[in-house]
């Protein structure tokens, strides 16, 4: 079982992820955006984050390259969940320490299968 930090401004989105997740076995932490996650990851370590990209307050890119600099976060696999799909954002993702892209809609099979390789 692994611990993985969900990130997405939508509700919904995040109920539909964690329960693709949890139904795998996986123990998920949910947050609303960019800058809760922050807080969450400062005071908790995780095996995997899922982030989106589009977000208030602080977004995907911007809390990816957050993340990579901290210590415990620097080699932690971070998947951006979004339905960007662009190679100018995909880059972006990349250069900031982005493991993987995967753009919504997504079925759950998919999200798993990705999640198994990165871990």
């Amino acid at each position: 079982m692994s611990k993985i930090l969900a990130v997405d401004d939508s509700k919904s989105m995040r109920q539909m992820v964690g329960m693709s997740l949890k139904s795998a076995g996986h123990d998920v932490t949910e947050a609303e955006d960019g800058a809760v996650a922050l807080e969450i990851a400062k005071q908790n370590q995780f095996d995997l984050i899922v982030t989106d990209i589009n977000m208030p307050n602080m977004n995907g890119i911007e809390l990816i390259t957050a993340l990579r600099a901290m210590p415990n976060f620097k080699f932690t696999p971070i998947l951006c969940l979004t339905t960007e799909s662009s190679g100018d954002m995909k880059t972006k993702g990349k250069e900031a320490g982005a493991t993987g892209w995967i753009v919504k809609p997504f079925s759950p099979e998919k999200l798993l299968s990705v999640i198994s390789r990165v871990l």
